[in-house]
């Protein structure tokens, strides 16, 4: 019998694609018995209100199809969300589409929304979807650079970017891989853009109360005039620490939300029935636990700028999100796969190289990324490990 060849029965949009490097250091995390610092997941409990809540829905036998776009209850309760945090009013029945997680609420929105030929905007350092789902919508990405060490921006770089081909913007904030919140100023810049030239503006907001130092979440739908042209995704995961969960949702306005049910209908039917329904009591949760998370994230994230920072690497300093990107040649390192190797396999601990987060692998050899949603005693047992590399 005749053996299949792999490239002919390939799909070309698929035949650039890797394996996820972030999920690739889990995966060898695992082999060497390392401390996972690379994939951004915590090592601790989800709250107990929300666990309690998805036990009780599937004693309760809340365990078959809800409506493909979401149960009608948990649309009310994200409507309510964001009235209570950013005055937004939303529309339940025209307006969210709930969906297995955020990663497929980007997915599904931009084979909703872009056409082949298009051309989407990307920020890199980039999390590391973004190229793929753009591949598989058929779009061409154009990158605009994020500056060390405060990830700042060049306005007329941006301005640059934007062609007469350009669908869509993608906006991450806070940002994964850098930790950078988007000000209200540079939201507003970034949609005055997207006005000019008949743009998108989708944003990943997944980390938007994991924010430090007085920092503010700015969701560009709350910014006049770019309501319109929004489509806003996030999901519980990253708030509620249930990134095993995957339900998440898509807001936009009637016209989008409508393209974007389809793909995400024919995609996954609907998130899983018993979690939507501990959605609801996650996202009533008060606002006390909103404070407390942020608070709790940055006292982690303090001490892994400490950790890092003794063993000898340049971290900058993130304002939000999970993570800490560090510069390695201070350690006389300028390759970011061989450090996150020897991380690995002889001093057991996980990391991210940097170049992963970029679109050409030199942009990012210089770094990597450690995520600190992680136990004290994880983030302690991670810094007797790292203290082995001042000495070679």
């Amino acid at each position: 019998m005749r053996a299949i060849s792999e490239r002919r029965f390939q799909s070309a949009r698929v035949s650039e694609f890797k394996e996820s490097v972030i999920r690739e250091m889990t995966r060898l995390a695992l082999q060497h018995g390392a401390v996972n610092l690379a994939q951004g997941f915590p090592d601790f409990p989800a709250p107990e209100p929300i666990k309690a809540a998805a036990q009780r829905a599937i004693a309760e036998d809340i365990n078959q199809y809800s409506i493909t776009w979401g149960a009608k209850s948990f649309r009310d309760a994200i409507c309510e969300y964001y009235r209570r945090f950013y005055g937004l009013a939303l529309d339940p029945e025209r307006e969210i589409t709930v969906c297995c997680g955020s990663t497929e609420g980007m997915v599904a929105s931009m084979l909703a929304l872009l056409n082949p030929g298009d051309e989407v905007i990307v920020f890199e350092p980039f999390y590391e979807n973004y190229w793929p789902d753009s591949q598989l919508s058929g779009a061409t990405c154009r990158y605009v650079t994020l500056y060390e060490p405060e990830w700042t921006f060049d306005r007329s770089e941006l301005r640059r970017a934007f062609t007469e081909r350009t669908r869509a913007i993608i906006v991450n904030t806070p940002n994964n891989p850098t930790g950078k919140v988007f000000s209200r100023d540079e939201l507003t810049f970034i949609g005055e853009l997207c006005e000019e030239y008949d743009a998108l503006l989708i944003t990943d907001e997944i980390y938007e109360h994991i924010i430090f130092d007085g920092s503010a979440h700015v969701p560009p739908a709350t910014i006049p005039g770019l309501r319109d042209r929004c489509v806003l995704v996030n999901s519980l995961s990253k708030t509620f620490s249930v990134t095993g969960w995957r339900v998440g949702w898509v807001v936009a306005p009637p016209d989008l939300t409508s393209s974007i049910r389809k793909v995400h209908d024919f995609l996954t039917v609907g998130a899983a029935a018993p979690l939507q329904q501990a959605g609801i009591t996650a996202l009533h949760m008060p606002d006390a636990y909103f404070h407390e998370l942020a608070a709790q994230y940055q006292e982690k994230r303090d001490l892994t700028i400490d950790i890092v920072r003794s063993a000898g690497l340049k971290p900058f300093v993130p304002n939000g999100a999970y993570y800490v990107m560090c510069d390695i040649r201070p350690l006389g390192f300028n390759d970011d796969l061989a450090l996150a190797t020897h991380l690995i396999e002889n001093l057991g601990v996980a990391a991210v190289p940097g170049s992963s987060f970029f679109s050409e692998r030199e942009l990012g050899s210089h770094l990597i990324r450690f995520c600190f949603a992680k136990r004290p005693e994880t983030l302690h047992a991670a810094a007797a490990r790292l203290e082995r590399l001042k000495h070679g």
